[in-house]
């Protein structure tokens, strides 16, 4: 089999109709009757079932439309890697951001390619980290920004480009927390907490920092998988939000004693062993210039 024939079962299975798939391809209909079949001999079975002038993917087809999709991105992605961006190459970025990344880098991705490669299509997926990797994992996202602490580890996933960047409890200017030159946790818990989901290594340096009561499950009153909408809280009320302190420069770190001494990692995340789209070295460039 070819990659040709393989466009062509895809944009069939996408047509159901071997007339206009023929016009999309630019061929005869009795060409690409004749490659369909070669494709279905030499794989064993129907990939569609034909009833007069309609077609309908057969269950195997149905499996064999999935596979081939993923080898045709695969072989248009092997094509360009060696390849640099021009400001006239286009294709689509389709990246995941968890909370933290993608307050910060949603913005400065898409103004960057606006910018710099208007022909691009950006598509940033926000949501946390468990249904980022799911994303990944089903190919609905190219690869993910996310803080390495919070994904579970897997053989099929690799992490590069790590960032490290300060946690912080942070509040309004004019907050009755930023008059004192130290802030114990009886202090702060006298205030709504708000917070992203934690991970557990997050959980367990509260603990030992401040105890027990600073347990998210106990101390957190406000959780979201939006940082920038908790953020909006903290503005707006005497909210308490813990998050990277570069999240929001507005806000005002507290001061807490014990010190906090937290750091989130946030990682560049692919699946092993698949060809890396073309604008990734862009993506590690903003994390660098960005994340800091």
């Amino acid at each position: 089999m070819t990659l040709i024939q393989l466009r062509q079962f895809v944009t069939l299975a996408k047509t159901h109709s071997f007339v206009k798939a023929a016009v999309l391809l630019q061929i005869t209909q009795p060409a690409l009757s004749r490659s369909i079949k070669a494709l279905e001999l030499e794989l064993g079975q129907l990939l569609f079932d034909r009833m007069g002038k309609r077609i309908e993917l057969t269950i195997f087809g149905v499996e064999a439309l999935q596979r081939c999709q993923l080898l045709l991105e695969d072989a248009e992605r092997l094509k360009h890697s060696g390849k640099k961006l021009g400001s006239d190459a286009c294709g689509r970025i389709r990246l995941g951001l968890s909370s933290g990344p993608g307050a910060m880098l949603t913005a400065p991705i898409m103004t960057y390619f606006a910018k710099h490669f208007p022909k691009f299509h950006v598509e940033i997926l926000r949501a946390n980290t468990e249904t980022l990797t799911q994303k990944l994992r089903e190919r609905l996202v190219d690869a993910l920004v996310v803080d390495a602490r919070s994904l579970r580890p897997g053989p099929d996933l690799k992490i590069d480009h790590m960032v490290e960047m300060e946690g912080a409890f942070m509040c309004r200017k004019g907050h009755p927390l930023t008059q004192l030159a130290k802030v114990s946790l009886d202090q702060l818990l006298k205030y709504p907490v708000a917070s992203t989901p934690l991970s557990d290594e997050l959980t367990r340096i509260l603990i030992e920092r401040y105890g027990a009561r600073a347990h998210p499950q106990v101390m957190v009153k406000l959780s979201s998988d939006e940082i920038s909408q908790l953020i909006q809280v903290a503005k707006q009320s005497d909210t308490v939000v813990l998050a990277i302190r570069a999240a929001s420069p507005e806000l005002v770190q507290i001061s807490m004693s014990p010190k906090l001494n937290a750091r989130a990692r946030f990682g560049l995340v692919t699946m092993t062993g698949r060809a890396e789209s073309l604008y990734l070295p862009e993506i590690r460039r903003l994390m660098s210039e960005v994340l800091h």
